[in-house]
């Protein structure tokens, strides 16, 4: 049930719960990755690019939310950090609120101490499933859109195209399924690692609007509102656009 290939970060400043878990991961099949301290595991999550996160919500020197917050404000390239990232709290706060703040802040699972290893197992198999399909850093292409990740570049029709930070990481976010449909509370906890409010979600709408001027200097028109509903990424073609609630 183990991915061979799959990278966890343990991040626990208790050295016997620590030590546990990468060992029993380890004869699971995982390669896991240990830290005891936020600073720790925000290094580690910029050189070694886990596939999960496994965090404490209580660490030394800051706690799993702080670094929630840090992972979802990546950009996959600028920050090194892949915003996508599942992350799965590890708390002895099992209450109601402790949960929901978990998930607020964007953690992709709750799990509260004493935990089962078997069920905690279970749970990160679950997670890795979710994302297998996560991107690569090869080049990417949408009709006449390319986007190099490894240099971080944005060209339209061979011709560059300068972006902000957060203008960048939106298209990064739209390009890893071009086509679906991304709801704003998927980009807000992705790209701003915010949960709804509505000075966010207008943040989200100008930083498309931008984005969309930017990439369409040739007429072209990649990113599309789908009304309601949040923002998908075409080919460029608008009489490929389905006009059912979708305006360019």
């Amino acid at each position: 049930m183990s991915d061979p290939n799959a990278t966890l970060l343990i991040v626990e400043d208790d050295r016997l719960t620590r030590t546990f878990l990468s060992e029993h991961l380890a004869a699971d099949g995982y390669d896991p990755l240990a830290a005891g301290t936020l600073a720790d595991a925000r290094a580690l999550l910029e050189t070694s690019y886990p596939d999960l996160v496994l965090s404490d919500v209580m660490l030394p020197d800051g706690t799993g939310l702080d670094l929630i917050r840090h992972v979802r404000g990546g950009d996959g390239i600028v920050s090194r950090v892949d915003p996508a990232t599942p992350v799965m709290l590890l708390s002895g706060r099992d209450g109601e609120l402790d949960r929901i703040r978990g998930f607020e802040r964007g953690c992709d699972d709750y799990l509260a101490k004493p935990f089962s290893y078997p069920e905690l197992r279970l749970r990160i198999a679950a997670l890795l499933e979710r994302t297998h399909r996560r991107p690569t850093a090869g080049r990417v292409r949408v009709g006449t859109l390319e986007l190099d990740p490894a240099q971080r570049t944005v060209s339209v029709r061979g011709a560059r195209v300068a972006l902000t930070q957060k203008e960048y990481a939106l298209l990064v976010a739209l390009v890893r399924e071009p086509t679906r449909v991304y709801t704003k509370d998927e980009l807000l906890r992705t790209v701003w690692g915010y949960r709804t409010s509505a000075t966010v979600t207008r943040t989200i709408d100008s930083h498309a609007c931008r984005l969309r001027s930017k990439l369409g200097v040739h007429g072209d028109a990649f990113v599309v509102n789908v009304w309601g509903v949040g923002y998908r990424l075409v080919d460029g073609a608008l009489d490929r656009v389905a006009p059912v609630g979708v305006a360019a």
